[in-house]
């Protein structure tokens, strides 16, 4: 969809008399109404040969948070090139439009509902000396050492390339990662009514990550010491527009140390060594109707990447008749949690799929699994009767380097470059570190899951191929599936000692909680890229320690 099919769709309902009548007859006044438009996703031969659109809408009276107050069971099919009506569905006129009460979430109008909390207190992190960071030709950063190219995308949201960090012994610049973005989101809700089935989103390839990007707000979205980018994107007839403040890049300092030893008294050694972990973070944030994703890209001083997913903002909520528990029959199915009178959170899931085209020290790199089994001693060997061994298997082709995580069946994964050896002969590389593991759970054969079979896998390795960099496909909306990375990774390619792409899926299930009402509290998850044997020793070794000489002296103001 372009920004003027998201834009012009929830309107072209008020065309239609029957749709005009459906809501008057619900009470609802037509200046109170919002609407959104809702991917189709793929269900059958009547959605072909048509660019079809589904509208849902809700009631703005007595709060912004419109989200909150759907009219449940109507749904409009619209077509997207004519903006005609094609069919209504209308079948919750006995479901009330759940109240407005409590369900505005800003700051000027929470009328000192949490006065009896107390507050915090403002914070900031200054930089006396400025920041050590900088932009050459807007786009260039350099940290430390970092190199990396940053860029906008309407689709990936940001892209970043040509990661560099520079080795502390020898001063070069090493390549750790060619290209990595945000390749697809899918996020299927799970309630197979009329009115819920089609849930079932892929937020970049139907909606574009980058093109939901908003404005950030800064000292709240980014601190203070912040740099902002703007995206320039082509509008649907080429005219180029600005999306302001898409991308912030900052340092960060949360108190975490970056290595530490203190010496126990009995050696009466008295040393005590400490340094702050200092990162850089390249900070987005996505509103895709209700929900907020904050993307972050974290590089630190000792070679790792951290890829960091928050989510936010508002549940997509079902009407309901119940306004307490004790009122559901046993044997209904809610596929939910009640939230608040008349309100249904339903059970969705969040997959984050990322395209890493890694470069270590090179483009022909080796995946490589490094399988912990538990060996058994012999008897009279030891007192020990068991211990783990590291037993590393090369993936040979795709299909060997397709990984499902299992708790008692752990292992490590490294990218590594087969060509290049540290000085005592080890291959060197960077490993993934998982976490966000929550793993698909609907049949393969369901349609919405055929079309992100994606996430069949949390990782998977493939040969690069410029033409496959979408994991959901070229052409994700109204797509069957048949262009997915699990369709391209059927060829089992080889892929040792080849330019290959990692592929890491983050992994969300949600069931709804009354915390997440009126709007949910950040819920996030990251995994790592991180150096292994990529350096002869600890890279931070040489980093410095903080003085109080060179921190400003700061004082609350009720004392300065």
């Amino acid at each position: 969809m372009t920004i003027e099919d998201m834009s012009s769709s929830p309107w072209a309902p008020l065309s239609d008399a029957n749709f005009n009548r459906t809501i008057i007859d619900r009470g609802i006044n037509l200046a109170d109404l919002a609407c959104l438009p809702i991917s189709t996703g793929w269900f059958g031969k009547k959605e072909e040969n048509r660019r079809l659109i589904k509208v849902q809408c809700y009631s703005l009276q007595g709060t912004a948070n419109f989200y909150m107050r759907p009219i449940e069971g109507l749904t409009v099919l619209l077509d997207l090139d004519t903006k005609k009506v094609v069919h209504i569905s209308d079948m919750g006129r006995d479901i009330p439009i759940p109240k407005s009460e409590n369900t505005d979430y800003r700051y000027s109008k929470l009328n000192n509902k949490y006065s009896k909390v107390r507050l915090m207190k403002p914070i900031s992190i200054e930089q006396p000396k400025g920041p050590s960071f900088e932009i050459e030709d807007g786009h260039l950063v350099k940290w430390v050492n970092w190199e990396f190219h940053l860029k906008p995308d309407p689709r990936a949201g940001v892209i970043i390339s040509r990661a560099m960090v520079r080795d502390p012994d020898t001063g070069e610049l090493r390549n750790v990662m060619y290209k990595g973005m945000t390749s697809e989101l899918f996020v299927p809700y799970m309630d197979p009514t009329d009115a819920w089935y089609f849930k079932t989103y892929m937020d970049a390839g139907e909606y574009g990550f980058g093109l939901q990007a908003m404005p950030l707000d800064p000292l709240n979205d980014c601190p203070r010491n912040a740099y902002y980018m703007d995206g320039v994107f082509p509008a649907a007839d080429g005219v180029p527009y600005v999306r302001s403040n898409m991308i912030c890049v900052f340092e960060s300092y949360a108190g975490d140390i970056g290595w530490r030893h203190a010496e126990s008294p009995i050696t009466g050694m008295g040393i005590r060594e400490v340094r702050p972990k200092v990162t850089l973070v390249v900070r987005m944030a996505a509103s895709v109707a209700n929900y907020d994703y904050i993307v972050d890209w974290e590089f630190q001083t000792d070679g790792l990447i951290r890829i960091k997913v928050g989510l936010s903002g508002i549940l997509m909520v079902k009407g309901t008749p119940y306004v307490n528990m004790n009122q559901v029959p046993e044997e209904e199915k809610l596929y939910g949690t009640l939230l608040s009178e008349n309100v249904i959170g339903v059970i969705h899931d969040h997959y984050v799929t990322f395209y890493l085209d890694m470069d270590v020290d090179g483009p022909n790199n080796s995946f490589v699994k490094v399988n912990l089994v538990r060996e058994e001693t012999s008897p009279g060997e030891s007192p020990r009767r068991s211990y783990l061994k590291a037993n590393r298997h090369v993936a040979k082709t795709e299909k060997d380097a397709q990984i499902k995580f299992k708790l008692y069946d752990p292992s490590e994964l490294h990218v590594i470059n087969p060509s290049k050896l540290t000085r005592v002969g080890n291959p060197v590389g960077y490993k993934v570190v998982p976490a966000g593991t929550a793993a698909s759970m609907l049949d393969p054969k369901d349609p919405p899951q055929m079309r992100g079979a994606f996430t069949n896998n949390q990782v998977w390795v493939t040969p690069y191929n410029r033409s496959e960099q979408w994991a959901g496909g070229l052409f994700v909306y109204q797509s069957h599936g048949e262009d997915t990375l699990a369709v391209w990774s059927e060829k089992n390619r080889p892929i040792e000692n080849k330019d290959i792409v990692l592929w890491y899926t983050l992994g969300f299930h949600h069931v709804p909680c009354q915390e997440d009402f009126p709007i949910m509290p950040t819920v996030s998850s990251s995994f790592d890229l991180k150096p292994v044997n990529f350096y002869e020793s600890n890279p931070i070794l040489n980093m410095p320690p903080n003085f109080e000489e060179d921190l400003p002296v700061c004082r609350a103001a009720a004392s300065a």
